[in-house]
């Protein structure tokens, strides 16, 4: 049976306040709940008789089997699936060097969830597996963003911290970042390490970031010279700058 009291706590996680707290996030569905429960400990697992039958050997603090209307009294979603986890927020140990010898992504205040979500996603794709984000950044944590990432944070990790510090600290390693005025992405060269920087959705990288980019890249649209969109989303943007630095190292 599933007490209100844990339907309350569930849903005061939809608060970063609430979260940092007790140092967990929700995640919701099979796909991500069965992403998660390899990595992450669970502190609370909800799922209906059918799923949990599915898996005899979950392992978690607490299993509770509800009916789909219990999960759906709990879930932060519109439409629950079967199961919701509630797990430890997992930490981890910041190197600055790492891009001096793997391609790493930094997001710039990114405030979108989705946004940040579908970035990590996509890291996962290129196989890259250090972000670094400012401090300023929407949360990881946040609900609509663990649901974006559909379970890629399993394999991707996300470090809050001074990009500006970042920078300083690789002063020899090559760092990217978009531009109207910069090279054709297509024809520059382009290493299998480094940093690439990802601006705010608005504003783009901030001037501070800005003076420590020695690339400047840029994605022309096509055919060059046609009217066009003003920019790209970030997490598309992201997308074809990752693409491009694989395709060329592959």
């Amino acid at each position: 049976m599933l007490s209100k009291a844990k339907i309350k706590y569930i849903q005061s996680l939809d608060l970063k306040k609430n979260r940092d707290s007790d140092k967990v996030f929700i995640a919701e569905g099979f796909k991500i709940v069965e992403e998660f429960i390899e990595k992450f400990r669970c502190r609370l697992l909800l799922g209906t008789h059918d799923w949990l039958n599915a898996h005899p050997h979950i392992q978690a603090e607490e299993i509770i089997e509800v009916s789909q209307e219990e999960l759906s009294r709990a879930s932060l979603q519109k439409t629950p699936q079967e199961v919701l986890g509630v797990f430890e927020q997992p930490r981890y140990q910041t190197d600055f060097n790492t891009p001096q010898k793997e391609l790493c992504l930094a997001l710039d205040t990114i405030q979108n969830p989705g946004n940040l979500g579908t970035i990590v996603r996509l890291a996962d794709w290129f196989g890259i597996e250090h972000i670094f984000c400012s401090p300023n950044t929407v949360d990881i944590f946040n609900p609509k963003t663990i649901q974006a990432t559909m379970g890629a944070l399993a394999r991707v990790q996300v470090h809050y911290c001074s990009l500006t510090d970042l920078v300083k600290n690789i002063p020899s390693t090559p760092v990217y970042g978009t531009f109207l005025d910069g090279e054709n992405i297509y024809k520059k060269t382009l290493p299998s390490y480094g940093l690439i920087i990802m601006g705010n959705e608005g504003k783009g990288i901030s001037p501070e970031l800005e003076k420590f980019i020695n690339n400047r890249l840029f994605i022309p649209n096509y055919p060059i010279g046609r009217p066009t969109s003003e920019s790209l989303n970030v997490a598309i943007a992201t997308a074809i700058v990752c693409a491009e630095f694989r395709r060329q190292n592959s």
